[in-house]
């Protein structure tokens, strides 16, 4: 009786997930492309450069570039630049002083987001022809799956300028950062004890000075007293 009832919540989680993804890219191919909510376009005056704040750690905007899960360069990122509010900013220079300690350095992916980037994202997720980067970012899960699981939406923290994605150089967390799995998630089975440590050290890490993680990505923290917490914004990183 038991597992008949688990079976059956299993697949009715399944079937509202499809159900999302369907409305969602139904939405967005009859309007032709996804057109965002509206998001302010001047930047606040305490968001601040991360180099500037806390110059020990590295940074590696993947979205400058084509080494993410579009293949391409992202709209809104004109440069190697990691933009935060400035308490997000100083949270993290107090991280990376506690893990200099040990001989460790953090290294961010993705800071401040523009609207227009988490735009371009929807629409990429509900091009169901483009699967140039299925086998590196996305081989088990099929793409229309993708709104569903929770790695896509269409609004990001991340718009909001208090939260980042971000690892430890030269520690294997498992899996590369925005590698859409199960296997990503935080607490995910079948890690190596060395795996799972570097996701614990980051998350103390992080965690000590005020972030919480997204339990699906082991790379993604939000300040928890972040200081725009209603407010997402469309300003170019530059």
């Amino acid at each position: 009786m038991g597992n008949a009832l688990f079976s059956e919540k299993l697949n009715l989680a399944r079937l509202v997930r499809y159900l999302v993804w369907s409305l969602t890219a139904l939405f967005i191919s009859s309007h032709n492309v996804y057109s965002a909510p509206a998001a302010r376009e001047a930047a606040p005056s305490d968001f601040v450069s991360l180099a500037d704040i806390a110059p020990a750690v590295k940074i590696d905007m993947k979205y400058a570039g084509s080494d993410n899960f579009t293949g391409r360069p992202v709209p809104g990122y004109e440069a190697n630049k990691c933009l935060l509010t400035r308490p997000a900013a100083r949270a993290l220079r107090e991280a990376q002083d506690w893990l200099s300690k040990f001989h460790l350095q953090l290294q961010v992916y993705d800071c401040y987001r523009p609207q227009r980037a988490v735009t371009a994202f929807v629409n990429w997720a509900a091009d169901s022809a483009d699967t140039v980067t299925k086998e590196t970012h996305y081989p088990k899960v099929p793409k229309d799956h993708l709104f569903g699981d929770g790695y896509i939406a269409t609004k990001s923290g991340h718009s909001r300028g208090s939260t980042v994605d971000i690892g430890i150089v030269d520690l294997d967390a498992g899996t590369p950062f925005d590698f859409f799995d199960p296997s990503s998630h935080t607490a995910a089975a079948g890690l190596t004890p060395s795996q799972r440590a570097a996701r614990a050290l980051l998350s103390a890490a992080l965690e000590r000075v005020g972030f919480v993680n997204y339990d699906k990505e082991w790379w993604h923290f939000s300040l928890k007293a972040e200081p725009h917490p209603k407010n997402y914004y469309d300003v170019p990183v530059r």
